[in-house]
């Protein structure tokens, strides 16, 4: 695997952009808020009890799915190894397939720990396991979104981008995770990636640069033949 340009490189002592944690609590605020003052006109009617309840009903932020939980804290996981790599990321499986199986296997472990009792993989024969390099990843526990433009808008995080390039020695596959926050007014999408050589620090950009800016080997447009296409977990899908 190799390091993408600079353009993308962000400093590992700057502060991750954490706008995806944020999207929950400030939409739990404003609802709160808009329920207090419906409460507070409703209760002047006495001869009307029951309208309080029901705006306090229609008002009330509804729970969260597993869904949304386990996409912020794999944003989170991600985001955090910018600044700085997890010791619990053994040094050994540090390159992109291996942050991403990190982050997954994280948030299931701080949202669904039941989930880990089986291997989150599968292997090239179909057998579960807990290691999956980055085209295993790709081609058994994942499913291509699309290659285009309209995709790339629809992505969520836990999303991701796979290239693949020729080399004498062969090819090689890489893979970027997506960052974007539930409510997207809040913050641009991102990738957030490793760049696979040893000791090397998890970098991030913003999505639209990589598209627009990076070498063109490098862009997840249909014109550039080595990229493979943008992919979600199998068993994220809906």
């Amino acid at each position: 695997m190799f390091a993408l340009p600079l353009i993308l490189l962000v400093s590992a002592s700057s502060p991750a952009p954490l706008a995806a944690t944020r999207d929950a609590t400030a939409l739990v605020a404003h609802a709160a808020s808009r329920e207090g003052s419906a409460s507070q006109e409703v209760s002047k009617e006495d001869s009307a009890p029951l309208v309080v309840h029901a705006a306090q009903a229609v008002l009330a932020p509804a729970p969260e799915s597993r869904d949304v939980l386990l996409r912020r804290q794999v944003a989170q996981v991600a985001l955090a190894q910018v600044r700085k790599q997890d010791p619990a990321w053994h040094p050994d499986q540090r390159d992109c397939a291996g942050l991403i199986r990190f982050a997954v296997r994280t948030a299931y472990k701080r949202i669904a720990p039941e989930r880990l009792e089986t291997p989150l993989w599968t292997d090239a024969r179909g057998a579960p396991t807990d290691f999956a390099d980055a085209e295993t990843l790709m081609r058994r526990n994942m499913v291509l979104l699309g290659r285009d433009d309209a995709t790339r808008e629809s992505l969520r995080t836990g999303d991701v981008l796979a290239f693949l390039h020729e080399h004498d020695a062969g090819p090689v596959f890489h893979l970027m995770l997506v960052v974007r926050p539930e409510d997207r007014a809040h913050a641009p999408a991102r990738v957030v990636y490793h760049p696979g050589e040893k000791g090397a620090q998890v970098r991030t950009g913003l999505l639209h640069n990589l598209a627009d800016e990076a070498p063109r080997e490098w862009r997840p447009v249909p014109s550039n033949n080595a990229f493979v296409g943008y992919f979600r977990l199998k068993e994220w899908m809906p």
